[in-house]
């Protein structure tokens, strides 16, 4: 019995110190979001360049050169894209703010003293003009800014260069309501000669600098890809520093990641593509190479890459890339998570509620584990019954511990008692409630959603502490439905102190999480009463 609750007590305070660890990083205090109104793109990110024949790609500028910054406003996306090389330097969301009382946008992409985090594209190869012999192209554009009008579906900037005996229009098209933007590349070949170009796009972001991790469950903040073999695979920085990734695949994508948001790049879904890495001093690069192109004089081709910077929408992720949904990492147990997930959203459509959606699933899966629950409680009061008839085997044969257990393997199966049957149902349910965990961490959706009354998000702690207060009377009371048979007074005060430090412990949590935690809670005492009952009505004892 106490081996039991001790299970369920460390199983408990695991999952509690872990949500705990991941609310901390969620509410530090963000990087600044400021984004530089420089004329160009940095040196230190020039001086990832690299040969043209190698995996890796020419990252070169040309600070004599004017440039200028192009501004780009439309209903979920706000950019600042450099002239030179055409890269992006500054993006935020206008959906999502830093937190839930701050009218201070979230800021995915930035370039700032000391840290930078910024996705650059274009074309390399003999004749591309972001090749290593050459600076880096300086576009020119109709307006130094562009918005996407309230009706208009789609909004197209054109970005033109000439040179070398090619003219590139780089044209990013973006869509209402969409994270997704369509970046091409149409290049036609004014020479009398074949050109040959090759289109990449990676990303860069300082390895130092950004939000740290926790001790024991991390917030990520690195790189990922997929490929044809591998739908979804983390590279983190210090897999970078250790080795150049070099991965050839068709289709394929490249991300960075920071817990609920995601940047990609998704390049031709048909083409061989490679996948590579990088690091130059603080810098991580990973992105996607594509096959060369020979353009026949007087040819145009067309290239055509996807760029998506927003919210981890599984979705709309899924839409875009196979295993790009993956980046909504749901760990080791993702096969429970997502279906969860989807249990959770479908809820959420009928209640139009996260904070009730989160009730009704806790329901919905507390009411599935209740056949577990009742061969749980039953065996415990069995085996409570028959702790007499076990202390006399014990005192027969405390001398003779190998008569012992034969003797108590007979006792248990005369009396059709399993011993583990309180544990198993126990190891059963951890799997489901650390998938819930997940789901609930993970799920961008949760983010700054309102329950009620005066919980207004559910991804910050409860202003008045009413909800870990009831907590505590909930774990209280599930206390005293289990009366504690342990005898050492040290053990027994840190278990009636129990719901008091997890009440103090709750104090910091999001809500949402502490409403999860209360619901359990109840429908476990309701089990638990209705159990006792009908185990009294057979004449076991349940105290």
């Amino acid at each position: 019995m106490e081996s039991q609750r001790s299970l369920l007590v460390i199983g408990l305070a695991f999952v509690s110190f872990l949500l705990w660890q991941q609310w901390q990083i969620e509410q530090a205090p963000p990087a600044p979001t400021a984004v530089s109104q420089s004329n160009s793109v940095s040196s230190s990110s020039a001086d990832i360049g690299m040969s043209s024949t190698n995996s890796e790609h020419a990252v070169i500028t040309n600070t004599n050169a004017q440039a200028k910054i192009i501004n780009i406003n439309t209903d979920v996306l706000q950019l600042q894209i450099d002239s030179r090389g055409g890269d992006i330097i500054g993006l935020k969301l206008p959906k999502y703010t830093v937190s839930k009382d701050s009218d201070e946008l979230y800021s995915l992409m930035r370039k700032l003293p000391g840290f930078e985090f910024v996705a650059q594209s274009g074309l390399m190869g003999r004749d591309g003009p972001d090749d290593t012999r050459n600076p880096r192209p300086v576009y020119t554009t109709t307006a130094e800014s562009f918005t996407l009008a309230k009706g208009q579906q789609q909004l197209v900037v054109p970005l033109i260069f000439s040179g070398n005996g090619i003219t590139v229009e780089k044209r990013f098209t973006f869509t209402q309501g969409n994270y997704d933007v369509q970046v091409e590349y149409f290049v036609h070949n004014q020479s009398n000669e074949v050109k040959t170009i090759q289109p990449y796009q990676h990303l860069i972001q300082s390895i130092e600098g950004g939000a740290e991790s926790g001790l024991m469950m991390p917030i990520y903040r690195g790189g990922a890809y997929g490929t044809a073999k591998e739908r979804y695979t983390k590279y983190k920085f210090d897999d970078m520093k250790d080795e150049n990734l070099i991965k050839p695949t068709t289709g394929g994508w490249v991300a960075m990641l920071e817990h609920y948001f995601v940047s990609a790049w998704v390049p031709d879904q048909q083409a061989e593509n490679q996948i590579y890495s990088r690091v130059k001093g603080n810098l991580g690069v990973i992105g996607t190479k594509g096959p060369e192109i020979h353009i026949q004089p007087g040819e145009t081709q067309t290239i055509a890459v996807s760029f998506y910077a927003g919210p981890k929408t599984q979705d709309n992720l899924a839409k875009l890339a196979n295993g790009l949904d993956l980046t909504v990492d749901y760990g080791i147990l993702w096969f429970i998570s997502q279906p969860l997930f989807w249990l959770l959203t479908t809820i959420q459509g009928f209640v139009i509620n996260w904070g009730v959606a989160i009730i009704c699933i806790t329901l919905i899966v507390k009411g599935a584990m209740y056949p577990l629950t009742k061969i749980q409680y039953e065996s415990m009061a069995k085996m409570r019954n028959l702790k007499p008839k076990i202390d006399e085997l014990q005192a027969r044969f405390k001398d003779d511990k190998q008569k012992m257990g034969p003797a108590m393997m007979e006792l248990y199966r005369k009396e059709k008692v399993n011993p583990m049957g309180g544990c198993l149902p126990m190891i059963v349910q951890m799997p489901i409630f650390l998938a819930l965990y997940w789901v609930f961490v993970e799920s961008v959706e949760l983010r700054h959603a309102p329950f009620a009354l005066w919980i207004t998000d559910l991804s910050s702690q409860d202003p008045f502490y009413v909800l870990p207060v009831l907590f505590g009377i909930s774990m209280f009371l599930m206390q005293k439905l289990q009366p504690m048979t342990v005898t050492d007074p040290m053990q027994r005060k840190i278990m009636m102190w129990m719901p008091v430090a997890f009440s103090i412990f709750f104090l910091w949590f999001p809500s949402g999480l502490v409403l999860y935690w209360l619901v359990s809670n109840l429908i476990s005492l309701a089990q638990m009463l209705y159990i006792y009952k009908g185990m009294e009505k057979k004449g076991l004892h349940t105290k």
